[in-house]
């Protein structure tokens, strides 16, 4: 004990002689880490389908816990009713119909306008590795893919939906590994819930932004033997199969949250989990057996079972646990809420999202709709 004592107090006279002293060491040693970022998206998840909204058919003990982790919001929303458009909203903090993106991309030159800073340039710039794993859709492009709009990494695909059993047959949307074509995969789901175990356990204590955009639950309808047998109580197939896939998610999420927890990440890392839209319930969608139960409508439609999703954010020993919020909320208060808690000046961009931490911590008392 004594020799550390002379080495550290060696180090501090020698700091002194360059003109820095104890108490400037002392306050680099406690300058907190910039926590990580996890965003977690589900696809055409339905309002009624995990077990704190009530769903008793498919369990799903891993979203749960981590709404009892953290702040579940009961008026959850997003800015559109179906998926490209969530997507860029979320990514930028400002409404699609700001640039032009308030529809699906249509053909092989369209996405995110090149002109809109992502979140991922922004935590890029600040020393974030970041990395997007699953579902894209902004755009085909070498200058819409992931890895040009500010991601190091990506292994997933870039256009709406994907088969889950046999990557080759999304031919012209195959499964990517940066810019390379992979050939071979797991059950979906799976592939992409290992590579952002993988992710994570690389980083260390370097800050990272995760991206995790399953494409579970949308079509086409596909799940392995091992879920399935979950779920041998539901008759109706198509439900049976939705609930397999969604249990294949929840045990995703359970991978990547117990990675966290074992790499002792939990109390550095801002968790926010969202559907992308409501399910899709009506004739005119691929209808995958999900329910918005008690909202009225479904995906393409705005109202509420289009738009009202489940919605939960968890940061381990900085926000509430197991509070339930009904102030409104949007998926467009991501960004700024992720870039405040990195430190992260805010983009000079118009931006519609808000920094939510205030509410959430009771700086701010007020209701969330107060904010305009």
């Amino acid at each position: 004990m004594k020799n550390a004592q002379r080495v550290l107090s060696a180090v501090a006279g020698a700091f002194g002689l360059l003109g820095v002293g104890r108490d400037a060491i002392h306050a680099q040693a406690k300058t907190p880490r910039p926590p990580n970022i996890v965003v977690i998206v589900a696809y055409d998840l339905g309002y009624a389908d995990i077990g704190v909204h009530g769903g008793r058919d498919i369990p799903t003990p891993n979203i749960d816990a981590l709404a009892n982790s953290g702040i579940r919001f009961t008026s959850g929303y997003v800015s559109g009713p179906y998926c490209s458009p969530t997507r860029a909203g979320l990514i930028t903090g400002r409404y699609p119909q700001r640039f032009g993106h308030e529809f699906n991309p249509a053909g092989q030159q369209f996405g995110l306008p090149v002109d809109q800073i992502t979140m991922a340039d922004q935590l890029k710039t600040a020393g974030y590795r970041t990395a997007l794993v699953g579902k894209w859709h902004l755009g085909f492009s070498e200058q819409h893919h992931p890895m040009s709009r500010g991601f190091d990494e990506f292994f997933g695909f870039l256009g709406g939906a994907h088969h889950y059993l046999d990557p080759m047959t999304a031919s012209p949307n195959p499964i990517l590994d940066g810019r390379t074509r992979v050939a071979e995969v797991a059950y979906l789901t799976d592939a992409f819930a290992e590579r952002a175990v993988g992710f994570i356990k690389r980083q260390g204590q370097k800050p990272f932004f995760l991206y995790l955009a399953f494409n579970a639950v949308h079509t086409p309808m596909h799940a392995t033997d091992k879920y399935l047998a979950r779920f041998a109580h539901i008759s109706d197939p198509r439900r049976r199969t939705y609930a397999a896939m969604l249990s294949a998610m929840d045990d995703g999420i359970g991978r990547t949250i117990a990675t966290l927890r074992e790499q002792k990440l939990e109390e550095s890392t801002l968790i926010f989990f969202f559907s992308d839209n409501g399910g899709p319930t009506m004739a005119a969608t691929a209808v995958n057996g999900a329910s918005n139960a008690p909202l009225r409508g479904s995906k393409r439609q705005t109202w509420e079972g289009g738009i009202r999703v489940p919605f939960i954010i968890s940061w381990k020993g900085h926000l509430p646990a197991g509070r339930t919020d009904a102030r409104p909320i949007i998926q467009l208060d991501v960004l700024p809420t992720a870039l405040a808690a990195a430190g992260v000046e805010l983009p000079q961009a118009k931006l519609d999202g808000v920094n939510l931490l205030p509410y959430l911590t009771g700086k701010i008392a007020a209701s969330v709709t107060a904010r305009f």
